[in-house]
């Protein structure tokens, strides 16, 4: 890939990014019990707290849309976004150690963090190297 080429790479993984956590969020606010039902996790008794979790990535949907408009001047929500998607993977897996979790939730960890870790920290790197310029 050339170097002129990959702003707009990283515009389209920003939209798209932003799109995916735009619609997973919507369909954890409307549909909360969904989710656990696929996973075979027992129902929440309180779903408005996964539906703030919905909330907050469908926010971070809004970040991603906003800074693929200019990937380099707003590293620092590709940045904020990065965290979360390594911290969940982490918590995921302390969360199934100790068996508080079926191995069925981590395939949302999937769509939702690692396939992202790649192109978001592509983009964090490019902006790294243009801050050294």
């Amino acid at each position: 890939m050339k170097a002129d080429k990959q702003p707009e790479t990283f515009r389209l993984i920003l939209k798209v990014a932003g799109i995916y956590n735009l619609l997973w969020g919507a369909w954890v606010v409307l549909f909360p019990m969904h989710f656990f039902e696929l996973t075979g996790l027992a129902p929440i008794n309180h779903p408005m707290i996964w539906q703030g979790m919905g909330m907050v990535i469908g926010v971070y949907g809004l970040g991603y849309w906003w800074a693929g408009d200019d990937p380099m001047r707003h590293w620092p929500i590709v940045a904020v976004g990065f965290l979360g998607k390594i911290f969940g993977p982490v918590g995921f897996i302390y969360h199934y150690w100790l068996g508080n979790v079926p191995a069925s939730f981590g395939f949302m960890l999937i769509t939702n963090d690692l396939i992202w870790w790649v192109p978001f920290g592509m983009i964090l790197y490019q902006a790294y190297q243009n801050e050294k310029k």
